[in-house]
């Protein structure tokens, strides 16, 4: 029998497929993976569990902008890896959705 996959991991599998120079949101992968809160997303991609290889900054919040982690400068950190990758910052730290969003 299988052991079935855990909330945290079907965030995992879902964030990984989120290419460079895309973002998505909390609420967009909450309801992909059919959990009713978007906090839950947050939870999981803050946790310790976490695997290295998930792109957990490309996961922004609703309004467009980067969230606050548990990391010391998480934000910070997260705003340098998205700019690395191609994404654009409007001057009030709002990422242009129009052109970064990922169709989901």
């Amino acid at each position: 029998m299988n052991k079935p996959i855990s909330t945290f991991q079907e965030i995992y599998a879902f964030v990984s497929q989120v290419p460079p120079g895309k973002v998505t949101t909390y609420g967009q992968v909450a309801r992909k993976i059919g959990v009713n809160n978007p906090k839950v997303v947050g939870y999981a991609l803050n946790s310790e569990a976490m695997p290295d290889y998930v792109p957990w900054h490309r996961v922004i919040n609703s309004k467009g902008t980067v969230s606050k982690r548990n990391l010391g400068n998480g934000e910070l950190l997260q705003e340098k890896l998205l700019i690395s990758e191609g994404i654009k910052f409007d001057e009030t730290k709002k990422i242009e959705m129009k052109d970064h969003l990922l169709d989901i």
